[in-house]
C-alpha cells in the first residue's frame, strides 16, 4: 500500500526547509518489531528551528494534514497500512546533544537513546539517572510517556522541557507544568519535545557505571532484549504486575500467527520474523480479553498503536 505523494506539495510551502522529507517511507525499517505500513510522509527537521519554521509554514497555508509524531520506534506499533499524512522523526544530527551542566545537571537532545544518557551521565558524575539504562528508547518518548524503571520516573529527575506547538511556537515548560501520573505525560499532543534538562546528584563515575552495568545486566536476565518486541506492551495496574496476570491467564508463550508472548518475561510480545502488525494487535487484545475474563482486570496499552490496517482488513478491536 501507499499513499498520495505530497513532497512536491509540501516543498512549495517550505521553500526553505533544511530538513529531510521522504515520501511513502516503510516504518517497518523504523520500529522495533520490524512490522508497520509507509508514513505517507516522513519528515526528518534539520534542528529546533528548522521543527519550527515547517510548522508555522504549514499553519499559515491553512493545511490540516494530520501529524504524528514518533521516537526511535521501541514502543511503538504501525498497522500494515500505515500512517496517513505527516510523520515527524527527530534525529541525531539535530536533536542528538548532551552536555553537562552546572550543580549536576545535564541537557539532552529528544533524539539521544536513554542508554546513552546514562553512560554519559556517569562520565560526567552525575548520579541519579542509571534507570534509564534499563528503557529502550529515545529522550522524547521518554519524556511523552513518564517513562520510569526500578522505582524512579522521568518526572522525578527532570527540570524543565523545551518543545514546538503546531503553530511553530517554542515553549519551555517546567516538570510541573507537564502533569505527570503513571506512564502518562498531561502535556497537550500537539506539542513536540525538542530536548530535556534533568537534575541529578554527585557522585563517582566508576560507582555509577557500576550501577549503570547492574541495571543492564538486570534488564538482560529479565527481559527478551535480543528479539523484535516493543518492550512493555501493557502498563501495570495498580497494585500488580501485567506479566503476573498474563501468566495467570495461561497466557506464557501463546500465539498468534508469527507473534506470540515472551516465554521470559510475559508482558513482552515478539515478532518471530514473519509476523504483520496485525498479527501482533490481534495478540495483545486476545490478551487482554483473556486476563480480563480470568482477573476482572483491564489492562491498558503501554505501546502506542497508529495508523490504519491493511486495504480491506477490518481493524482490530478487542478479542
Amino acid at each position: 500500500m501507499s499513499f498520495p505523494d505530497l513532497k512536491a506539495d509540501l516543498q512549495r510551502i517550505v521553500p526553505e526547509l533544511r530538513g529531510r522529507l521522504e515520501a511513502n517511507r516503510l516504518m517497518a525499517d523504523i520500529t522495533w518489531f520490524r512490522v508497520g505500513g509507509p508514513a505517507q510522509m516522513l519528515f526528518s527537521p534539520a534542528d529546533e528551528a528548522d521543527l519550527a519554521y515547517f510548522f508555522e509554514s504549514l499553519s499559515g497555508a491553512g493545511t490540516s494534514l494530520p501529524v504524528t509524531v514518533v521516537g526511535v520506534g521501541s514502543n511503538l506499533l504501525v498497522r500494515d497500512g500505515g500512517i496517513p499524512g505527516i510523520v515527524v522523526r527527530l534525529g541525531g544530527r539535530g536533536f542528538g546533544r548532551i552536555d553537562a551542566e552546572d550543580g549536576s545537571r545535564i541537557r539532552v537532545g529528544a533524539a539521544v537513546p536513554d542508554m546513552r544518557l546514562a553512560a554519559d551521565a556517569a562520565k560526567a558524575g552525575i548520579g541519579g539517572l542509571s534507570f534509564y539504562r534499563g528503557i529502550p528508547g529515545a529522550i522524547g518518548g521518554a519524556l511523552r510517556m513518564n517513562a520510569g524503571a526500578h522505582g524512579v520516573e522521568t518526572k522525578d529527575v527532570l527540570v524543565e522541557a523545551p518543545m514546538v506547538d503546531r503553530a511553530g511556537k517554542i515553549h519551555t515548560l517546567s516538570v510541573g507544568d507537564l502533569g505527570y501520573t503513571y506512564r502518562h505525560c498531561g502535556a497537550p499532543d500537539d506539542l513536540i519535545f525538542t530536548e530535556a534538562l534533568y537534575q541529578g546528584e554527585p557522585g563517582d563515575p566508576g560507582a555509577i557505571a557500576a550501577a549503570n552495568q547492574e541495571v543492564s545486566d538486570y534488564r538482560e536476565a529479565h527481559q527478551p532484549v535480543k528479539t523484535r518486541t516493543g518492550g512493555s506492551t501493557f502498563k501495570n495496574p495498580p497494585g500488580n504486575s501485567s506479566w503476573k496476570l498474563i501468566d495467570a491467564a495461561g497466557l506464557r508463550g501463546f500465539r498468534i500467527g508469527g507473534a506470540h508472548v515472551s516465554e521470559k518475561h510475559c508482558n513482552f510480545l515478539i515478532n518471530d520474523g514473519e509476523a504483520s502488525a496485525e498479527d501482533i494487535e490481534t495478540l495483545g487484545e486476545t490478551i487482554r480479553a483473556r486476563v480480563k475474563a480470568t482477573s476482572g482486570v483491564a489492562l491498558e496499552w503501554e505501546i502506542r498503536r497508529l495508523g490504519v490496517p491493511a486495504k480491506g482488513r477490518p481493524m482490530v478491536v478487542a478479542a
